[in-house]
């Protein structure tokens, strides 16, 4: 029953698990510490149902999460709250510093945060001391990270029988270029590394009846396995509680240090599209051009590829932060069970990240890859959030069996943000990493924000059998106008303890409870003054031919813009067996989200910069299925328990008001098409193109297909969808689904007396990948490296009906489901094998020593053909853009790891 008696986070207290209607699931200290990562985030991987997180390999960069889909167009992250504090990134808190996660995913447990909660929150609550003698815990690792996926692009020679499909340079056969031919680069493994990586936390803590602490300290440091790449990390904690009778006070405080190496990119493309286009016959190096590096001499050889590891190792990048979250408390019992609570929180950050590119010029012959220049460009700035919340709450127990509880609460968040940058050129030395006047640019802007909110909420239940539970909160935001600034969000739940009634007599069944919730919340996560109109300076207008700068209205402002609103339902049932040594719960929820905010194009008549308009006009659904399923087995030498959860997702777009769709993510330079959009009765930012149908293999073909411009033997058929008889724009539709109909996650434990052993497997089904480097693996618009597989291209009637001809027609290269690509996963994330020496072994010196060798992302099963199934964001691009996600532009992939680490207590 240990399990019924636990106590959960909840916004704004805790709960006895017994009691909980709303949807949550909770990740423990051990669960968390388990697996060696950089971020928390990671941690969250495949631990809870519904909860999707997409990693990048690219270090420092934090991953992606998602709570039961998206419920927004715009920003679907989720709400952290750390140790009550509303606000902070629980990518800096040290996964050894936590004590445990709680994921609220339901409106009767997220509505309580009002105008925040409709993403989902994250509750955090960070280690604190114990009563007892000073206690000191060191966990530490060091291990290596690498990637063993390549490519399986050509080498020299069968890049030169390639290159006669495009006429065979003359150099490929003028003699004096023989030493170049028998060179083969391979640019994959130049730009790919082993990276190491360590992590260290230090701990102490200690307390008596009256106070407790902890202080800790750590540090990670990570070599990526791109070139030059890498992450730096120091933090520091300390957690405090002092009691003066009726008088609680504590405070909390974290301060990180980061400091990041983040991947170059060049062109607007990344390193990897540079590697996998690059020329196997062209060196790395060339001592005789400026800067040192050899790029593509010829635009036979595809000019806009570029040398990637002078597009990693010439450019200096590094950013810098240091980031602060903390709180003090202070808790006073006025009367029996009524208790006054007063809450300050500070969020805050400053940045400053620094580009310096040295001039260079790859090409000797031809001043092709040239910057004659010095770049700098630096950008700063801060963030600071102050929560000031104070509530009054009280419990009481009636006649022995009515259990009430009442909080009233009332919060104020303010919000201010400033950025700068600066941008010069230096003609004169690459030494000098300092601004100047030259060709200088410089921005800057500043945001405020502030959210006022009213909280009511009753819980109470009957002998723990029949639970209510009600909220009200009323917020204010800054972010609209004074026609709609707040909002009204309520919840109602129930739940039925059906195991503890009389008449239930079941002995294999020790709880059986069943719950539901319903709710609404609400978001107002836009870009601030949307409302109004706001001025742009620096913009052209042509006076008499000449450009004449002024000033212009950045946009419409929208006074009657207004809360986003999601209405929440959610029924459930847990079910505990044989003591609960198997745990079951079951969830079935349905979001709507109303009232989206989107942007409305406009007609250039308007004569805005931006042109668009802000509005209320959006519709979206979402609903699906989660199931969690546990076995403990804790009884003697040899224990093991197994946990298993699954979620389902999936999503609609209802409405968009006058908006027929809408349309991101641009494919490659040179083919204007849009990869992802948005329309009614569609599942939302999925994959549009044209739909393939094999290769035309003879003209007969050609002539009795549907017109289609261009094509002869050997282009790509397309498939014409309307059946007008011409294959054009009107012929795209949905040709994938970035989102995974199922999330699963199976985490195994054992332990035979000293020693112990996790496995733990994580994975998607039914998400599509769009794949652009299969553009530039078999596109063949023109000559650059490329897949092996275009040396078995269609070369005449027969020979091929997958990859067709070498320069075919421009509709060989549109969007299509050509590139798209089974996303489905499933990769063991984690194997550890541990040994806990005997206390006797060293006298008593320690109360745990520990060491253990752990394995991460050993092995991925899954048919997708590029670098990492799991498309991480591109981290040059917006990491949090929906149209983005899914798309595989090159990203940063993630790496294999073999760790070994210590943990000791003193």
């Amino acid at each position: 029953m240990a399990q019924l008696d636990e106590v959960v986070v909840v916004g704004y207290g805790t709960q006895s698990r017994r009691v909980v209607t709303g949807a949550i699931e909770s990740i423990d200290s051990e669960a968390m510490a388990s697996i060696p990562v950089t971020t928390s985030e990671q941690a969250l991987q495949g631990r809870a149902s519904g909860v999707s997180v997409i990693n990048s390999g690219s270090p420092g960069q934090p991953p992606v999460v998602r709570i039961r889909g998206l419920g927004t167009m715009n920003n679907n992250d989720p709400l952290y709250v750390i140790d009550g504090v509303i606000g902070g990134r629980l990518a800096d808190i040290d996964p050894q510093d936590i004590a445990s996660i709680e994921v609220l995913k339901d409106a009767s447990t997220t509505a309580i945060y009002g105008s925040k909660g409709s993403n989902g929150v994250v509750m955090v609550t960070t280690k604190k001391g114990r009563q007892g003698k000073l206690s000191l815990s060191i966990d530490s690792y060091v291990g290596t990270q690498f990637v063993t996926k390549r490519l399986g692009l050509m080498n020299t020679n069968q890049y030169t029988q390639f290159a006669e499909a495009f006429g065979l340079p003359q150099r490929l056969t003028d003699p004096q270029y023989a030493d170049m031919l028998n060179r083969n680069t391979d640019w994959q493994d130049a730009i790919f590394q082993s990276g190491l990586m360590q992590k260290h936390n230090f701990a102490i803590s200690g307390g008596d009846e009256n106070s407790d602490f902890r202080i800790s300290a750590g540090l990670i440091d990570q070599d990526g396995i791109l070139r030059n790449t890498g992450f730096k990390r120091h933090n520091f904690r300390a957690n405090s509680n002092f009691t003066f009778g009726k008088l609680k006070i504590g405070e909390t405080a974290q301060i990180v240090f980061n400091n990041q190496n983040p991947e170059s990119d060049s062109g607007g493309r990344s390193v990897i599209r540079h590697a996998i286009r690059m020329a196997p016959y062209l060196p790395i190096y060339n001592p005789n051009n400026p800067g040192g590096f050899q790029g593509p001499n010829s635009s036979v050889d595809g000019q806009d590829a570029e040398n990637p590891v002078r597009v990693l190792e010439l450019p200096q990048r590094e950013n810098r932060s240091v980031n602060i979250i903390g709180g003090l408390y202070a808790q006073y019992e006025i009367l029996d069970g009524l208790v006054f609570k007063t809450q300050a929180g500070l969020d805050y950050r400053t940045f400053n990240n620094n580009t310096f590119v040295p001039s260079f010029n790859d090409d000797s012959m031809g001043a092709t890859h040239t910057q004659i220049f010095a770049s700098i460009e630096k950008n700063s700035g801060t963030f600071k959030s102050l929560v000031y919340t104070n509530s009054l709450n009280y419990t009481a127990t009636f006649a022995d069996k009515h259990n009430l509880e009442v909080l009233v609460l009332a919060e104020k968040q303010k919000m201010r943000s400033t950025n700068t940058n600066a941008y010069s050129r230096n003609y004169i030395s690459n030494d000098v990493n300092e601004l100047t006047n030259t060709e200088s640019n410089l921005r800057s802007n500043s945001l405020e924000y502030t959210r006022i909110g009213y909280l009511g909420r009753v819980n109470y239940n009957y002998d723990e059998k029949y639970i209510l539970a009600a909220s009200i909160r009323r917020d204010g935001s800054s972010r609209f106008g004074p026609n709609n600034r707040w909002g009204n969000f309520y919840s109602l739940a129930g739940g039925w303890l059906i195991s503890e009634e009389s008449f239930f007599n079941v002995p294999a069944i020790n709880n059986l409870k069943l719950r539901g919730s319903w709710g609404t919340t609400g978001n107002d996560n836009i870009a601030d003054y949307v409302y109004n109109y706001t001025i742009i300076d620096n913009f052209i207008y042509p006076i008499n031919g000449s450009a004449g700068i002024g000033a212009s209205p950045s946009g419409v402002g929208n006074p009657d813009v207004k809360w986003e609103e999601t209405t929440m339902t959610n029924i459930g049932i847990d079910l505990g067996l044989w003591d609960n040594k198997v745990t079951l719960s079951a969830e079935y929820y349905k979001n709507k989200s109303d009232d989206l905010l989107m942007d409305r194009p406009l007609p250039p008549s308007f004569g805005t910069h931006s042109g668009i308009v802000t509005e209320n006009v959006g519709s979206v659904e979402t609903k699906g299925f989660e199931f969690n399923l546990g076995y403990n087995d804790y009884e003697g030498d040899f224990t093991w328990s197994a946990n298993l959860n699954l979620g389902t997702n999936t999503n609609k777009a209802l409405s968009l008001g006058t908006v027929g769709e809408i349309t991101g993510a641009s494919f490659v330079a040179g083919v204007n098409d849009n990869l992802t959009r948005v329309a009614p009765g569609e599942s939302l930012f999925h994959f549009f193109g044209f739909q393939t149908d094999g290769i035309f293999q003879n003209q007969a073909e050609v002539d009795a297909h549907a017109t289609q411009a261009g094509a002869q033997p050997g282009d790509i058929r397309m498939v014409d969808q309307n059946g007008d008889g011409i294959i054009n724009d009107e012929d795209r539709v949905k040709i994938g689904n970035p989102f995974p109909d199922l999330t699963f996650g199976l985490n195994l434990n054992a332990a035979y007396k000293n020693f112990d052993f996790n496995v733990f497997v994580s994975g998607t089904a039914g998400n599509d990948v769009f794949n652009t480097l299969l553009f530039d693996t078999e596109g063949m618009q023109r000559l650059f490296n490329a897949s092996t597989r275009v040396l078995d291209r269609w070369t005449g009637e027969g020979t091929s009906n997958s990859i067709p001809r070498a320069q075919g027609a421009t509709l060989n290269t549109r969007a299509s489901d050509r590139f798209v690509e089974d996303g489905s996963y499933a990769r063991l994330r984690n194997i550890t094998i541990g040994y806990t020496l005997p206390e006797e072994v060293f006298n008593g010196t320690f109360s745990r020593f520990r060491v253990y060798l752990s394995g991460q992302n050993l092995i991925t099963l899954a048919g997708y053909s590029g670098y990492d199934p799991e498309v991480g964001a591109y981290t040059v691009n917006d990491a949090t853009s929906n149209f983005e996600v899914g798309i595989d532009r090159g990203n940063y992939p993630q790496p294999k790891s073999l760790f070994l680490g210590l943990q000791v207590s003193f």
